[in-house]
């Protein structure tokens, strides 16, 4: 097995996707003007990565599963089927879904009930493409636009207030409930048992009154010109209002957030760098015409408030740093060149794809490999003391660093 392989990989054209954040950092044409959504690096086994070499070119998940050990390192492998991350770009052009993402023993449920029910992998009303869970982190490229995880029960009441609609009412009251869980279900069992009638009041109004807002000023003016932005795109969605009870916020490029299981989210607009766990996993909430199933939905979301932070990455003094993440299956980090030597993680598996400039991977064996914009690459966790050097920036997916078994 080589130390270094070069990527290529495949292109997710999801209607919410932007036509030229992803072509545009591939240096890449899209004359068809088609949306490209996402960007998988990894061995997830519906969609892998090839991984290139002179001696031809294989699936990454099949290359992989030829020598585990060499590939992920003998922690990695005795612990995980495969590469235990998936790295993507996402370039959202449009809102995406909310949604949120199942723990590891729902997902575990659901994707043998579905498979026991004789779904196929395909179906409409498909919520498990596999048994695993999906935290993630998302560090932006570009200005990024999220909402995610549920507001305190106090600040929603007080938002509806200012909002003053009449079908939410009973929403509204819901809120009232002394504890934060109850009340926050309960909001949301409520919104979401709008009468048809109710949802096409609930955007007719949610129109008008945000633009009234908005013409007052005021420090939410966010939350306003989402809820036009929404109903524009989807009228009688109860969820058009989900800036009132969901947090809004705006990434600066480099800065990141980490999503456990169970928070409700929807990245409006922007373009990133997004790391999981190998999952393809997603429950949604509205906003979407994608299968939305509120029952599975609600089965694992936490009704808590919960506020992202936004983050940085931290530094380890030698040019890759690293943001933090609780999670064993992968770890993201950034490094920047400047014509130094940068030590990468020995003895982990690593993906890498460069975002400004040429960064070449070398190993003790004397193996190297040059990178460009927009190009990735596999690093086996038998590549002896990997290292990268250049002027420019890249990413670096790898494993959780706590539980790789081997020093960072």
């Amino acid at each position: 097995m080589r130390s270094f392989y070069k990527l290529r990989n495949s292109v997710r054209h999801y209607a919410w996707g932007s036509p030229s954040s992803i072509p545009e950092f591939l240096g890449l044409p899209n004359d068809s003007g088609d949306p490209w959504a996402e960007l998988w690096m990894g061995a997830h086994p519906n969609d892998p990565s090839i991984a290139l070499s002179e001696e031809g070119s294989v699936a990454l998940d099949a290359l992989i599963a030829e020598n585990p050990v060499r590939a992920l390192g003998e922690a990695t492998a005795s612990r995980f089927d495969s590469l235990p991350f998936l790295f993507k770009l996402l370039a959202a052009g449009r809102p995406l879904s909310i949604q949120a993402h199942p723990d590891k023993a729902q997902a575990a449920r659901g994707f043998q009930r579905e498979n026991e029910a004789g779904l196929p992998a395909d179906a409409f009303d498909r919520n498990y493409k596999d048994s695993n869970h999906k935290p993630e982190i998302l560090c932006a490229l570009t200005q990024f636009d999220a909402m995610c995880g549920f507001r305190p029960p106090e600040r929603i009441a007080a938002l509806l207030d200012t909002f003053a609609c009449p079908v939410l009412h009973a929403a509204r009251g819901a809120l009232e409930t002394a504890r934060e869980s109850d009340a926050l279900r309960t909001f949301q069992k409520e919104l979401f048992s709008l009468s048809a009638a109710d949802r096409r009041a609930l955007s007719v109004f949610a129109d008008r009154r945000a633009a009234e807002l908005l013409a007052r000023g005021g420090d939410d003016a966010s939350c306003w010109n989402l809820i036009r932005a929404f109903v524009a795109e989807y009228p009688g969605d109860p969820a058009v209002v989900s800036p009132l009870y969901l947090n809004v916020l705006r990434l600066a490029p480099g800065q990141a957030i980490f999503l456990p299981a169970g928070i409700l989210h929807a990245y409006v607009r922007g373009f990133g760098v997004e790391l999981m766990a190998n999952s393809d996993n997603v429950l949604r909430g509205g906003l979407t015409s994608k299968h939305v199933d509120l029952d599975e939905l609600n089965a694992t979301l936490r009704f808590e408030p919960f506020l992202p932070r936004l983050m940085g990455p931290l530094g380890d003094g030698e040019g890759l740093d690293t943001f933090p993440s609780d999670c064993e299956e992968f770890s993201l980090s950034v490094m920047e060149g400047n014509g130094q030597d940068i030590g990468l993680r020995t003895g982990v598996p690593s993906v890498i794809i460069v975002a400004e400039g040429t960064i070449t991977l070398a190993s003790a064996s004397g193996e190297t490999l040059a990178l460009e914009r927009g190009e990735s690459a596999f690093i086996s966790a038998a590549t002896p003391s990997p290292r990268a050097s250049g002027r420019g920036r890249a990413f670096v997916a790898s494993v959780g660093a706590a539980h790789s078994g081997v020093a960072s």
